[in-house]
């Protein structure tokens, strides 16, 4: 086991982790067995095989009766939500930033120190209690009377916490976020009249979120807090999980919250499965919008599944951080988060995310616009959408092409984002961007992309590595290996996380 200060004491309490390695030996061995799935899936995808929508729920998705449960009172209006890492002052700056929802991240905007981790638990009980303060010598930080709804997103069924052992294995980094969470907050969440809220990230498919489902069903059970109380709003940010959206939904109908266009995964996720591929090479980043065929029919797809099973359906991520020096840079970015949200507002979705507080009002003003006094607008159907496998897998339709100043802003923002999670800080702001690891993926899995398929050399990468360098000063060497290690390698690297935190692990040991 790690150390993480005083936080320790309070939130891995004997009974805490009794309840975690619970969890883990009753839910493990299916985890396991379903990333086993994933990988046999990828090799099918490797020989030529492309996902379509699955013959065997066919009842499912043509059933029309069937819906989620009916959303708490809290749940019901969630037009601005803002995301961020669970460090003490950005948890109370969500919570009072006007936003209805605070989506606490133990995931992509977090580096999972050992520290970030437990005392990350530690806020949040602070937060639910409404005792969570913060005093840095030049500012005071309290909440306000009137905070944001709760959420929390535990790490994907992919990672593990390393310093927590269960029989001397690793424990699952999402049953360990997920069930400190609940241990201590789930009780006191509904004394508060509020509930135990989640984002499920990664999923590739209904039988993870299946599995999500036994987890709360046995969670609940445990901790004898009435069933159905835990709710969880799933990211459709893998182009599998894409396909099982109803299927999905249908998984966790008593838990469910709805989904979320987890935009920037998504992008990754493509590269990922079709990496072997050139139809699937996708030019510059910033030329891969939110209204290129591919992601449209997503976004169309996603809203229609949802509102068809009174689900709520929530846009995507505005990453824009303003500047306090730059007015005009200011002007023009505001300028296309407004754009992008009333494109969501205008599609149907029931609300967005924003990764600043100054973007809150921005977003707000949109949503309320379209929704005036309704909480959200679940009874536009969108029947007039029909979308088939080849509309999400039509990544050629997507104008641009690869330049070498895309190539070196994938370098430079890759090498700078790892280099701060490494530092033990998974949001940096990078050219006035919130990055996390998300688009670090996108930044490496491009290069590793383009390599792949001769849009750049592997020597011009290198060449191009060692000028951004330059450019950079020193501190960012370890960076730079762990990119070059995930972008040039000769098999494309599941997640460039996994080799990342071995290196981050070994660094809290040294």
């Amino acid at each position: 086991m790690g150390h993480a200060g005083e936080a320790e004491a309070r939130v891995l309490t004997p009974e805490a982790l009794a309840f975690v390695a619970g969890l883990q030996r009753e839910f493990n061995p299916k985890r396991l067995e379903l990333l086993a799935a994933r990988a046999e899936r990828q090799d099918r995808i490797a020989a030529g095989e492309l996902p379509d929508f699955l013959e065997e729920t066919r009842a499912i998705r043509e059933d029309p009766d069937w819906r989620v449960a009916t959303a708490p009172q809290d749940l019901l209006d969630r037009r601005v939500e803002i995301t961020g890492p669970v460090d003490r002052k950005m948890v109370i700056n969500a919570l009072n930033s006007r936003a209805r929802m605070f989506m606490a991240d133990f995931e992509d905007s977090n580096a999972p120190t050992w520290r970030n981790c437990v005392e990350g638990q530690a806020n949040l009980i602070d937060a639910v209690e409404r005792t969570i303060s913060l005093d840095t010598g030049a500012k005071q930080y309290r909440l306000q009377d009137e905070i944001a709804t709760l959420l929390v997103r535990p790490r994907g069924w992919h990672l593990q916490e390393r310093h927590l052992l269960v029989d001397d294995e690793p424990v699952s980094a999402s049953l360990f976020d997920f069930g400190l969470y609940l241990f201590h907050c789930g009780q006191r969440q509904l004394d508060a009249g509020s509930g135990p809220y989640f984002y499920l990230p990664k999923l590739e498919s209904h039988l993870e979120a299946r599995l999500w489902n036994d987890v709360f069903l046995f969670a609940q059970e445990q901790l004898s807090i009435p069933r159905g109380t835990i709710r969880a709003t799933v990211l459709i940010e893998t182009i599998l999980a894409a396909f099982e959206m109803d299927e999905i939904l249908y998984e966790l109908r008593e838990h469910s919250a709805g989904l979320n266009a987890g935009r920037w995964d998504y992008m990754f996720s493509i590269i990922k499965k079709f990496s072997d591929r050139p139809e699937f090479v996708l030019p510059d980043r910033p030329l891969v919008t939110m209204s290129v065929p591919f992601m449209r029919a997503y976004t169309e797809l996603l809203v229609k599944t949802c509102h068809r099973r009174d689900a709520h359906a929530i846009g995507g991520m505005a990453a824009f951080i303003p500047s306090r020096s730059d007015p005009e840079v200011n002007k023009i970015a505001l300028t296309n988060v407004r754009e992008d949200k009333l494109r969501e507002a205008g599609d149907g979705f029931d609300g967005t995310w924003v990764a600043h507080p100054d973007l809150v009002p921005v977003a707000m003003s949109v949503f309320d616009d379209v929704l005036g006094e309704r909480s959200n607008q679940v009874d536009r159907q969108r029947n007039e959408v029909s979308v088939a496998a080849g509309d999400l897998l039509d990544v050629a339709a997507t104008p641009g092409e690869v330049t070498e100043e895309g190539v070196r802003l994938n370098i430079s923002v890759g090498i700078q984002y790892i280099a701060s999670w490494l530092n033990g800080v998974g949001a940096a702001a990078i050219n006035n961007l919130m990055e996390d690891a998300a688009t670090a993926e996108i930044s490496r899995s491009q290069i590793w992309q383009w390599v792949r398929h001769g849009s750049v050399s592997r020597e011009r990468v290198l060449e191009l590595e060692r000028e951004e360098l330059e450019k950079l000063g020193s501190g960012y060497e370890a960076a730079a290996e762990v990119f070059a290690e995930v972008a040039l390698a000769r098999e494309f690297a599941e997640f460039l996380t996994l080799p990342a935190y071995e290196r981050l692990v070994a660094g809290e040991a040294a």
